[in-house]
């Protein structure tokens, strides 16, 4: 059993505070007696109905959606402790006002008035404050419930778009290899065995949610190479990992789709093709990682930031990491066009 001290601690004053407002309602009603009885009572019957209700209902077994025993015991144990903090209650307050001379001089009041008095607001605050605690524990078990469920709900979402992104990105593959074919057989050769080699050490990976970034940029280094075969001098590239962000774990398959836009709508419409840099960097707390290229800019780019690779990528971050991660798309610095990632760093 582990009891949450702290929680505890919390429904003490809770319930120290309740108590505090009843003594005050008490002596707003009746202003001529003195302030200190109803207090004490007040505490007294308060503390000893919640530390019998709130400690021993971790005896027995207790339901997940309340925290609370099911059915009679629960029942029983609020009427118990109700009766048990009313009677030792007024023990210690009797002894306590007696002892301190709180009771005015005069005539004595009617007792069986306050009997009853004290009896009825007993078992209503001991009614209202159980009733309280139990609909505060219920509903802190829908929320995490809720929580739970979009959890899962977003794992699920996520394994769809991974599932996605991988055919896309081999059909891409194919028909790149299938229009070198004809054009060039002894490089669709060599293209294909790259293509070989880089499924047989990338498909059992690639059904993992994250990966480190090492493996990341190894994926983007065979890809590239495969892309190198088909396009030829054209095509040239540049992978920056820092040593210190290379074991930092992000999802799989998330810079490729960025490395095909730029290929594809940057350097393929260029005559002289271009360059391919792909770059990781800390920053502060954020992960930032940038694919650029020297191809024909935001223009012709621009097309990519619409399409299917680009499109999978916001929705897996967003389905990962919601406002905390950021994808930007503009225009680079040196011509061609950017995309930049921000992503919280993750423990590694």
């Amino acid at each position: 059993m582990n009891t949450d001290w702290v929680a505890k601690l919390r429904h003490m004053l809770q319930v120290l505070a309740f108590c505090l407002v009843i003594a005050t309602i008490q002596y707003a009603f009746q202003p001529e007696r003195p302030y200190g009885p109803p207090v004490v009572y007040s505490v007294f019957i308060g503390m000893f109905t919640w530390a019998i209700i709130d400690l021993g209902r971790e005896l027995f077994p207790s339901s997940a959606e309340t925290g609370w025993p099911r059915g009679f015991a629960g029942l029983a144990l609020v009427l118990g402790g109700i009766v048990v903090g009313y009677f030792a209650g007024n023990f210690i307050g009797d002894m306590l006002c007696l002892y301190f001379g709180f009771y005015p001089s005069g005539p004595a009041p009617d007792r069986e008035a306050q009997l009853r008095t004290s009896i009825l607001i007993t078992a209503m605050a001991g009614i209202a404050g159980s009733y309280y605690f139990y609909s505060v524990n219920k509903s802190a078990y829908l929320e995490r419930k809720m929580g739970e469920a979009r959890k899962h709900a977003n794992e699920a979402r996520l394994k769809l778009l991974e599932t996605q992104l991988e055919p896309h990105m081999l059909f891409n593959t194919l028909a790149n290899l299938r229009a070198l074919i004809s054009v060039d057989p002894q490089r669709a050769q060599g293209m294909l065995d790259h293509m070989i080699a880089y499924l047989r050490t990338t498909l059992n990976a690639s059904r993992a949610a994250t990966h480190t970034l090492q493996a990341e940029f190894d994926r983007l280094r065979d890809y590239l190479e495969l892309m190198a075969i088909r396009m030829g001098p054209r095509l040239a590239y540049s992978l920056e990992l820092p040593p210190d962000l290379a074991q930092h774990p992000v999802p799989a398959l998330l810079l490729q789709p960025l490395v095909e836009n730029s290929i594809q709508h940057g350097l393929e419409p260029k005559v002289e093709g271009g360059r391919v840099t792909v770059s990781a960097r800390r920053d502060g707390n954020r992960l930032v990682l940038e694919v650029s290229d020297t191809g024909v800019g935001p223009s012709g780019a621009a097309k990519g930031d619409q399409g299917f690779g680009m499109t999978q990528v916001r929705e897996r971050l967003a389905t990962l990491h919601g406002a905390d991660a950021s994808i930007d798309f503009a225009a680079a610095e040196q011509g061609g066009a950017r995309t930049i990632l921000r992503l919280p760093l993750q423990p590694t």
